[in-house]
């Protein structure tokens, strides 16, 4: 499948490559966590050249800079911002010092795109994310701004980022039942070491038709093929800021790197392969630092799992999801006496109960 294979992002027009590329690497304002000017440029070019359209960043990526990059990237080269996806993200808590400098009122949100178009040098987003939830602003608020941003052509779409599910549900409801623009993407921590998105906020992403868009799908690089028992990653710095895998993790790094070698591909390709056959919408974010970084992570556009190697994966790597409480034991046995077919799926008298313990 190549990058030009266009996916539509959840429920709306909006079309976009299977890949997105993450822009959280682009710049160096970061202590050295980041890229360069020109090799994070040669990654965007790579990228586009691929046939990708979908470019992610957040307006304090590497303080402003990452947005900066793409803005003087795309206006170097007239015409190519408008086949572009380019998403950026407003930031849901408040800037230390200002109480209205940061969040997710009204006021904070228009001042923060303001300055994101401003450094991108557009006068739209195609996608924009809140980043965190804003405890302290009515999710009202926040849609309702939203919603007015994109009639006056601001934004185009709509999603959320690193929000309980009971927040998405309130917001995406109240947005339906208003009128106003819904939300069209989740963007969350998913991978085959982190699957707690399973339990609430994936089966939500897939009722309501958003797409689901993970970041981290290497989990901290700990799924690139660098981590092996008993062995010291090249990159200690980076190693000692993020730790290294548990027994568990570690358990289920060695099952992707023993389907790697039988399909002749890297980990990470096995990794964000198994990311694109969950169920629904995934367009999974990767990252890089060197071009050789994304050109490694777009091989998994080749790899097709089979269904014997994602149910080895899907079973090493399955998530403890306590809440809601799977049905087993006594719950089965009380439903079974009840009179009600018990299948693990399927019940006719308790649905929603039931259908908690569908593994997504």
């Amino acid at each position: 499948m190549p990058l030009d294979h266009y996916v539509t992002l959840g429920r709306s027009g909006l079309r976009v490559s299977p890949f997105a590329l993450g822009a959280m690497t682009f710049g160096d304002d970061r202590g050295g966590a980041g890229c360069s000017v020109e090799e994070s440029e040669k990654i965007l070019s790579t990228y586009l050249d691929r046939g990708g359209n979908f470019v992610d960043t957040a307006n304090f990526y590497t303080n402003g800079h990452s947005e900066k990059i793409l803005g003087d990237f795309f206006a170097a080269r007239p015409g190519r911002r408008e086949h572009v996806v380019l998403a950026s993200k407003f930031f849901g808590n408040m800037f230390p010092g200002d109480p209205n400098g940061g969040g997710a009122g009204r006021g904070s949100i228009i001042a923060q795109l303001h300055e994101t178009l401003r450094r991108l040098q557009t006068d739209y987003l195609d996608l924009y994310w809140l980043h965190n939830w804003d405890r302290h602003t009515p999710i009202e608020e926040t849609m309702r701004a939203l919603d007015d941003l994109v009639r006056a052509g601001k934004i185009r779409y709509v999603g959320f980022s690193n929000t309980p599910a009971w927040v998405t549900a309130q917001a995406q409801t109240t947005a339906l039942l208003k009128g106003w623009t819904p939300l069209i993407a989740l963007q969350v921590e998913y991978s085959l070491l982190a699957r707690t998105v399973e339990g609430e906020l994936a089966p939500l992403a897939h009722d309501q038709g958003m797409a689901l868009v993970p970041w981290s799908p290497l989990r901290n690089g700990f799924l690139s093929g660098k981590y092996r028992r008993g062995t010291q990653v090249a990159d200690s710095a980076r190693a000692a800021f993020v730790g290294g895998p548990t027994d568990d993790e570690f358990a289920v790094i060695e099952a992707v790197a023993t389907i790697a070698d039988e399909l002749g591909t890297s980990p990470a390709a096995v990794s964000l392969a198994w990311l694109r056959a969950r169920r629904g919408t995934v367009v999974p974010i990767v990252g890089a630092r060197r071009v050789q970084h994304l050109e490694d992570n777009l091989a998994a556009l080749e790899v097709t799992l089979t269904p014997e190697q994602l149910g080895v994966l899907d079973e090493i790597s399955a998530p403890t999801l306590d809440y809601p409480a799977p049905m087993h034991g006594a719950q089965r046995a009380m439903l079974q006496f009840a009179g009600t077919t018990v299948d693990g799926e399927v019940s006719t008298v308790y649905p929603p109960l039931l259908q908690s313990s569908v593994r997504y």
